[in-house]
């Protein structure tokens, strides 16, 4: 049984919060309806999986320590049927738990102990991201980079006529770089484009999301991977 609340009639998204430590998750939940969401709570990996697929929350705020099915697998599994947005929320300090997590199909993650207010930012800042991802209006056609196909009508891309299964971050990096083929994009320009100007945290966070765009892409027909790095300025998509 979900415990759900919300402070007004139209909430502003819905939110599911996961984490084990019941006084955390209502804290945060709190805080949530008080920015107006529409927010319910998961204490365990496999109510998580359940509820997602049962309400489909815009965003997720997921603890990685949970009992049992852990984070990572929580978040493995909702990626099989949600593109949703996913926070993790992870005590793991080191680069490579951060990495895992990411890689694992989170969009951001907020170490603890952390700040509520930038946690409600975040969650207020996704929200407010188109669902196609970078700046401004789209064109009608689709981009096309040798065998690589990026629609950002159809919200897809696929190589070689075959979808690859992208998380709505990954899908809107590939559209803010593709929107501009040649052009050479900073970390702060493209978390300005997909995250947000009010986001706050580690633009490298760019990086890891662009390793798992090159790795689900693989490389063109001449062997080369379809996004470029110049190195101490950003990342660049070859022209058309």
């Amino acid at each position: 049984m979900v415990a759900r609340t919300t402070t007004q009639d139209r909430p502003a998204g819905k939110v599911l919060v996961v984490d084990d430590e019941k006084p955390l998750a209502q804290m945060v939940a709190n805080y949530l309806i008080r920015a107006g969401f529409d927010v319910a709570q998961a204490h365990t990996g496999s109510q998580a999986v359940d509820d997602t697929r049962r309400h489909e929350p815009d965003v997720i705020v997921l603890d990685l320590g949970l009992p049992g099915m852990d984070g990572l697998e929580v978040c493995r599994r909702i990626r099989t049927f949600s593109d949703c947005y996913i926070l993790m929320l992870t005590a793991r300090v080191s680069e490579d738990d951060k990495i895992t997590g990411l890689t694992t199909g989170a969009d951001d993650y907020i170490t603890k102990p952390f700040s509520i207010r930038e946690l409600v930012t975040r969650v207020l800042a996704v929200l407010r991201r188109p669902r196609t991802g970078a700046a401004g209006p789209q064109p009608a056609t689709p981009h096309v980079f040798g065998d690589l196909v990026v629609d950002p009508a159809a919200h897809e891309a696929r190589v070689e006529d075959t979808a690859v299964a992208l998380t709505r971050t990954e899908f809107e990096l590939l559209v803010a770089l593709a929107a501009r083929p040649g052009q050479v994009l900073s970390r702060h320009e493209l978390i300005t484009d997909v995250w947000d100007t009010s986001w706050v945290g580690d633009e490298r966070i760019v990086d890891v999301h662009i390793g798992n765009l090159r790795r689900k892409l693989g490389n063109d027909a001449r062997g080369r991977g379809y996004i470029d790095t110049v190195r101490g300025v950003g990342y660049r998509m070859g022209r058309p």
